[in-house]
């Protein structure tokens, strides 16, 4: 699969870097909000010369890290990775999975050396909510599926064929690397009827 750069939310970050706010990203399912902090924003990062021991990236839905969904847990791991000198930069993917999170960010938050970076994508997150729990210190970047000309920039065929794929399954990133169609419209179904359930009826 080709990487598709999201220069739009990409610079949205970079606007943000530094800026003593906990930046919120938010958006559905699958919609390419891990892959845009972790990697996107991660390698810009490395190419402005910040160390890689000074950005702390933490994927919450992740077996390794099970034992950090406690949120005493998750502060003391953080405080020991950033023991040293300078700045560091916070990934936490999946934020909405640790009990009570808004105090473990807004008590990193109060820290100077910290740049802080969550990711969410439950109901809690794709409202506006969420914001209000950080005390005014929460800066939203709100990740949508691929737009048709990031789609076609990753698709391996002609226009007429992406175009069919993108109205029938969306701009979800993954189905770009996606050999049948049982298996994109299994990662559709999923994606929307999980949000779907989580805003009318609850986490499930």
């Amino acid at each position: 699969m080709k990487i598709i750069k999201r220069d739009i939310y990409l610079n949205k970050l970079i606007q943000r870097k530094d800026n003593g706010m906990i930046k919120v990203i938010t958006g559905i399912r699958r919609c390419g909000k891990s892959f845009l902090l972790f990697e996107l924003y991660y390698k810009y990062l490395i190419g402005q010369g910040v160390k890689r021991a000074n950005i702390i990236r933490i994927p919450l839905d992740d077996d390794e890290y099970e034992e950090l969904l406690d949120k005493k847990k998750l502060r003391e791991y953080i405080n020991k990775k950033i023991s040293g000198t300078g700045k560091y930069y916070i990934f936490l993917d999946e934020i909405q999975l640790v009990d009570e999170f808004e105090k473990v960010l807004n008590g990193l938050n109060r820290r100077q050396n910290l740049d802080i970076y969550v990711t969410g994508s439950n109901s809690k997150f794709l409202s506006t909510d969420v914001l209000t729990e950080f005390r005014g210190r929460g800066d939203e970047v709100r990740v949508r599926p691929f737009t048709f000309s990031e789609y076609l920039k990753g698709y391996d065929g002609t226009i007429e064929d992406a175009w069919n794929e993108y109205f029938t399954y969306g701009g979800m990133p993954v189905t770009l690397s996606l050999k049948t169609d049982e298996t994109k419209i299994r990662v559709f179904e999923k994606a929307f009827s999980r949000n779907l359930s989580e805003r009318y009826c609850g986490s499930l």
